[in-house]
Parts: structure tokens; sequence; C-alpha cells
């Protein structure tokens, strides 16, 4: 069977290795690829893999043999789950290998803001040496509020790392959890968005990006953190008014941020809307790589070899995820739970 894999930068030598070792036919494509070429090239592809690259509605049309489409990763929004459901094929996506890798890669940048490690390295780069006055002076994590915007998997186990391990107090807000998890957390919750953006020192997103969601923290949010808190985004870019953010950094209405996502990836340091930041000492920019371990790719790759099986052999493919776009698919699909 032919299968098209686009976002070939994200390497899957397994995955790659597993497919052609059954026979099968694969095409690569690049990051970036058009909506042209990629409508191209699936015209007689049997499944399609994606990372990052929209699979849009024309896309979709223009494979009649299409069997499924696998997200190896988590978000879903690149995908036209609408137009994919009308024609039957089933999507899935690989929700769990990662969601200790990603908290962890949280607490990681929280710590880097906190101890100012970005304009250290500069000064040690530069200078050779910093010696212990104000420039560099830090903030201890412990006794500290964090608030935890969306408490799913990888939002429970940033509440649990920073609790239990750093001794923080937790807020969290998700008004789609039930009581139950906040217990379950150790997070207090918090039934206003501003409200805790106000009462918190840290801020770390952990949301599914949805139409719902889209721009969920803007200006009046930023507005509301305190000029001593620090913003962590290891989620989606487009959670945040990157540009509202842009602004709140530049004037020093808060005291920082550090990003793994941005609503425009690659970042660059030239052209983007956000180039700004790579000079700013309360910036740290990190390449969506808080995911990218040797053990969270592992399991990336076993799971993905997984649903690929499933749907190339004609059966039902393992949903294991609980995002309402996905358990509304009632075609080709089996769910976990």
């Amino acid at each position: 069977m032919l299968i098209v894999r686009t976002d070939r930068e994200l390497e899957m030598p397994r995955v790659d290795a597993a497919l052609r070792a059954e026979g099968h036919e694969l095409v690569l494509l690049p990051d970036g690829v058009s909506e042209d070429e990629l409508a191209a090239a699936v015209g007689k592809a049997d499944l399609l893999l994606m990372c990052y690259t929209p699979i849009t509605a024309r896309v979709i049309a223009a494979a009649p043999r299409l069997k499924g489409i696998v997200k190896y990763g988590v978000g879903i929004d690149a995908i036209d789950i609408e137009a994919a459901k009308a024609r039957a094929i089933p999507v899935v996506n690989v929700p769990e290998y990662a969601e200790e890798t990603v908290a962890e890669g949280a607490m990681a940048l929280m710590l880097a803001l906190a101890k100012r490690l970005k304009p250290i390295q500069r000064a040690m780069d530069s200078q050779g040496w910093a010696w212990p006055t104000e420039a560099w002076i830090g903030h201890d994590l412990s006794g500290k509020t964090l608030g935890l915007v969306g408490l799913g998997k990888i939002g429970t186990n940033v509440a649990r790392m920073a609790g239990a391990g750093f001794r923080m107090r937790v807020l969290a807000y998700d008004p789609n959890a039930d009581d139950s998890r906040f217990e379950k957390a150790g997070a207090e919750r918090s039934s206003d968005l501003r409200d805790l953006m106000a009462e918190s020192d840290f801020v770390s997103v952990h949301c599914v990006l949805n139409p719902t969601t889209r721009g969920l923290i803007g200006a009046r949010e930023l507005a509301a953190m305190k000029p001593s808190a620090f913003l962590v985004n290891v989620s989606r870019g487009a959670l945040v008014d990157e540009l509202a953010l842009l602004a709140a950094l530049k004037e020093r209405r808060i005291a920082g941020a550090a990003l793994d996502v941005y609503s425009q990836e690659p970042l660059s340091r030239e052209g983007h809307p956000l180039s700004a930041l790579y000079a700013m000492d309360n910036a740290i920019l990190f390449p969506h790589l808080t995911f990218f371990t040797r053990e969270s790719m592992q399991r990336l790759e076993d799971e993905t070899i997984e649903r690929c099986r499933e749907i190339l052999s004609g059966g039902p493919v393992q949903v294991k995820s609980r995002d309402p776009r996905l358990r509304s698919q009632r075609e080709g699909v089996r769910f976990e739970g």
C-alpha cells in the first residue's frame, strides 16, 4: 500500500523502517509542503501520517483510497475532522506518549525563568563570570503560587511535580474538569481565568486548541498578571494572543515568559511576528521540543506503528484520546475506556 508521511524533519526511523519492511511504499514530505503538493501526493495513498502539516478538506477529497489519518502526536487542530468523518476516514492521534515528558519540560522552563538562566548564561558567555548583584537575583519556586490553565493529563502531572516536588500552591482553571480531578491533582479550583492570572506567580498553559480556546489568554488576561509573574506555554501558541504577550514583555508589564510553541512555526530571527523575542532577556525560547526525549519517542514510534497496522489491516483503529472531536467518530474506530 502507499503511505504518505508529512513533516519528515521529525525523524521516525523505526516507523519508516517497519512500514517499508512490511512491503508498503512510503513517501516522505517536508514541513511546509503546499496544499497543492500534498493533494497531488495523496491521490493514490492508502494511509496518511502527519504531525504539523494542515490536512484540509481539499487534501482529504483528493485521496479517494484513503483508509485513515494518523497524527503522530497529540494535537489534532490541523486536521479537518468533519471532512474526514464525511468520508468515513478514521482519524487517530497518540495522546499519551509524552504526558510526563512535557510536564517535565514545563517545570524546566519555569525553573529557567525563576533562576534567570538566559541572561546569566549570556553574561557567562560574554564576560566569563557574573557576581551576585541585584541584576542576577532569582526566585524560589517553593512557596509561590502556580496557576494552571487546563488540568488534563499534562496539567495534572505539572500540578503533582510543582505541589509535591517544589511545595508550590497550585491553582487551576478548567471548566471541563470535575472536582475529583482537582482533588487528585492537589489543585485548588479557580472558576475565573482572570482571577487565576492575577493570583499566580507563575502561569502554565495546558489546554487543547479548539475554536473555544483559541486566544484564551488575551490582552485582558495578561493585564491581570502581577508585574513579577511569569508565563509558560508548552501547549499551543494560538492559545495566547502572542502580539499582546510580546507587548507585555517589551513593556515589562510581566516579568517574563518561556515558550515552546508558536502560532507560526518555525520561529525565525527575522521576518517572524515574534522575532523580537530573541533579543529579550525576559523571554526563553524553546523550539517545540519539550516532547522530544529518547523515552517519549520510543513510546511515540511504538504506538504509531500499532495504529498504522490496525488501519492497514482493515480493522477498527484504537482511539485513546478523550477529545470529543475524535470521540464523535462512528466508523472504523474503537474506543479505550
